[in-house]
């Protein structure tokens, strides 16, 4: 011990100077803390702050005296003049402390913000698929942390780690490639579990397959079609295409067409769309958006007819769908408008030495002289 303190090559003031420092460093950091932690604490209370404010309380809370103390030491030995080669040790135990510091640090606030994000972000926080999500993100992102923490000290004690990091950016990648599929799978089940673009019961329509959603898994999505069959997509296919959820509809716009006969007279056409805002404003549900006469040509006359459901569910648009095209056909029978297309006139004419009746059928060849038949008009 005596040999140990004259390699130091220190004086007693010299050793009071140093043991002072630490002591009023351990004490300033000590109440600093406290201080720090009951003023975040009353901010997190408050709930007027961001999430970050939280996660940085709930970090303080978990540092321990021991590290302050370790800090308090290696102040107290930095204001003495050490010769070699204990400079060069104490500059690595205060690479080592603050880094461990910070290490835990960062690994404490990767579990509290994460656990934050997926209780705000997944409202199912209960739910197996969110658990897994959170788990793996926390071990991902802490072992990113202490590899990172690992390396930074292996190369502050003189190692050479530039092999090391290249080896395991090698097999990251070769591991990356071999399990994409799975990987990709498991990341869109994450995002999924997070962003909520569905859930369990909703109805959705992606890639031309419609059905229920029945379960949501690490790697695959379970859809129960409107035949009754199971259908299974791939999380990852899945979230590359768009997908259409129909149970979170509020209202549901409908198109639809009438179609009447030509020659109805325009004053009866006129009046067609008010009648039809009449009859869809009698319907509950239905919001009257626009009538029009939207086509007139050689065959019919077509209106468009615009509405809105205030209620997004499909029995109900049905029935009163139903209902509009009944009164609908009330009304036309009521102005006396035809919905039969216009009538087509065929005109058969027999040809030269062939006798036909209105059928058109042949009745045998007759003379050469016989007078030409004269044309015959049906109505088709």
């Amino acid at each position: 011990m005596i040999d140990f303190y004259h390699s130091l090559d220190l004086t007693p003031t010299n050793a009071l100077f140093g043991l002072a420092a630490a002591v009023g460093s351990y004490a300033l950091m000590h109440g600093a803390l406290i201080l720090f932690r009951k003023r975040l604490g009353q901010l997190s209370e408050e709930r007027m702050h961001g999430p970050m404010v939280q996660v940085l309380h709930k970090t303080l809370v978990s540092t321990g005296a021991f590290w302050i103390f370790a800090t308090a030491v290696l102040i107290g030995l930095s204001v003495l003049d050490l010769p070699e080669p204990w400079n060069t040790r104490l500059g690595h135990l205060w690479f080592f402390t603050l880094g461990m510091q910070i290490a835990m640090f960062l690994h404490r606030a990767v579990k509290i913000g994460s656990r934050h994000y997926f209780l705000t972000h997944g409202r199912a926080a209960g739910n197996q698929q969110v658990t897994v999500a959170h788990t793996v993100v926390i071990w991902l992102l802490q072992t990113a942390v202490w590899v990172v923490f690992v390396l930074a000290m292996l190369s502050n004690l003189g190692i050479n780690v530039t092999t090391f990091v290249a080896s395991l950016g090698i097999g990251g990648v070769a591991i990356a490639l071999a399990v994409q599929n799975i990987l990709g799978d498991l990341f869109a089940s994450m995002s999924i579990a997070v962003d909520k673009p569905f859930e369990v019961g909703d109805f959705v329509s992606v890639n031309n397959f419609s059905g229920t959603v029945e379960h949501v898994g690490l790697k695959t999505t379970r859809l129960r079609a409107l035949g009754g069959e199971q259908i299974v997509i791939a999380n990852a296919e899945l979230l590359r295409n768009t997908v259409f959820n129909f149970k979170r509809m509020s209202t549901r716009r409908i198109v639809f067409s009438l179609r009447a006969c030509p020659n109805t007279p325009p004053e009866l056409a006129a009046r067609v769309p008010e009648m039809l805002r009449d009859i869809i404003g009698r319907q509950e549900k239905a919001r009257f958006d626009r009538a029009h006469l939207k086509t007139v040509d050689q065959n019919w006359i077509e209106y468009e007819i615009v509405y809105t459901m205030l209620d997004a569910s499909y029995d109900l648009y049905m029935d009163t769908q139903q209902a509009i095209n009944l009164d609908a056909m009330r009304m036309f029978a009521d102005l006396g408008i035809s919905t039969a297309p216009r009538p087509q006139h065929v005109l058969l004419q027999a040809a030269p030495g062939v006798q036909a009746d209105v059928r058109g059928d042949a009745k045998g060849a007759a003379n050469e002289d016989a007078p030409a038949q004269r044309p015959r008009y049906l109505n088709h």
